[in-house]
């Protein structure tokens, strides 16, 4: 009973406390009004908002997902350095290409963090998902082997999230 009646109040507490605080940040107060309003607000808007979502898998390996992030920023560090130097090289050692790189995820949440993840590294962008969610198109600056691309997106990044979402 006391399990529903939180649910229903705040069916996404992480959000309305981050509603919350965003709220007294933007008006650079704590005055009584203010702490009500956003109060209110920090429930009313995701009560209004939780039917509008899909469903999404829950994490359920948070501290892979800690490793994940620190091994993307890793990436992001090391890539910038590769990127730089291909730039600042001839133009004639570029070897921009498409890719398609079959997928394994199919839920929306962990197919979107996948894709960002390949944005975010420099030297690559994700383009385009398919309509049936088994391939994702990549842009890469330079490809010298397509199998060795999609074997370390597989083996790096897809491989991570499949475990921390189990799915």
């Amino acid at each position: 009973m006391v399990n529903r009646l939180r649910l229903f109040w705040f069916p996404s507490p992480w959000l309305s406390l981050l509603l919350f605080v965003a709220w007294l940040m933007l008006n650079n107060s704590a005055a009584p009004g203010h702490l009500v309003l956003g109060a209110l607000l920090a429930i009313a808007i995701p009560r209004l908002t939780a039917r509008l979502g899909d469903p999404q898998p829950t994490m359920k390996r948070p501290v892979l997902a800690i490793r994940y992030v620190l091994r993307v920023l890793g990436d992001i560090i090391r890539d910038n350095f590769r990127v730089a130097l291909l730039i600042m090289g001839p133009n004639q050692r570029l070897q921009p290409a498409f890719v398609a790189l079959p997928l394994a995820l199919h839920e929306p949440l962990p197919l979107t963090i996948l894709a960002g993840t390949i944005s975010l590294t420099p030297g690559t962008v994700s383009v385009e998902i398919s309509e049936d969610k088994l391939w994702l198109y990549i842009h890469t600056l330079h490809l010298d082997d397509e199998a060795e691309l999609i074997a370390h997106i597989k083996g790096r990044y897809e491989a991570a999230l499949k475990e921390i979402f189990e799915c």
